[in-house]
């Protein structure tokens, strides 16, 4: 009798500890989001160029390596929203350039709106079936070196329809990777909310830039 309520009070706590991470996660999440999006803005104001924009996204890069020293300290906050900051701020020229099309911001706002889409549509699914994807997570690794790879050759090729190609499958990955790293928090295989937050925040800032993409794409052809 007395083992069963020790099973039970773990299997509560472990609930409870869950449940923590998952509320932190989706916090910190909202308030980086909202602080990207301040940075962007900025960027977009001053006209920054695309050399700056790059520094930034390699600054971010470096950013990773502190994140990662710092994820089980209150200072990894910090670096969380450097991070997210930096890469919200390079987006400057690509939402420039795209602000530059017929009904430009539209199409910004409608690559935002089908971001949300997918990210609660397929949280919510993870959330209420509590299904386990962990076993995607192989594949989804293979997907983004191989589209990696396919986006740097592409730099030196510069085939349109490859660039396509790599933007829809992106989309797809990253798409896989949400429902990966949620289920991930809610059964256990995360637990801490600073990385947890990051590896959401890079799919969603991946799922909105490939999105994006093939937005303007089809609306320069009309």
């Amino acid at each position: 009798m007395e083992q069963r309520s020790s099973y039970s009070s773990a299997g509560q706590a472990s609930v409870l500890e869950t449940n923590k991470v998952l509320r932190n996660t989706y916090m910190l999440l909202a308030m980086t989001l909202t602080f990207s999006a301040v940075c962007a803005g900025i960027a977009m104001a001053m006209d920054i160029p695309r050399g700056m924009s790059m520094i930034m996204s390699l600054a971010a890069l470096v950013m990773i390596f502190f994140l990662n020293k710092a994820s089980e300290s209150s200072m990894g906050i910090w670096f969380v929203f450097a991070f997210t900051g930096l890469l919200g701020g390079s987006l400057g020229p690509m939402l420039n350039h795209y602000a530059g099309f017929p009904g430009g911001t539209e199409l910004i706002v409608q690559a935002l709106g089908s971001t949300a889409l997918v990210f609660f549509g397929l949280s919510g699914y993870v959330l209420t079936t509590k299904k386990d994807f962990s076993f995607m997570g192989g594949f989804l690794l293979v997907g983004l070196i191989v589209a990696v790879v396919a986006s740097i050759a592409n730099i030196f090729l510069g085939i349109p329809a490859l660039s396509l190609a790599v933007s829809a499958a992106i989309v797809f990955i990253m798409s896989g990777f949400i429902l990966y790293d949620t289920s991930r928090i809610i059964n256990g295989g995360e637990t801490n909310y600073i990385r947890a937050t990051v590896s959401m925040y890079l799919n969603l800032y991946n799922l909105f830039t490939s999105i994006l993409h093939l937005l303007g794409a089809f609306n320069s052809d009309d």
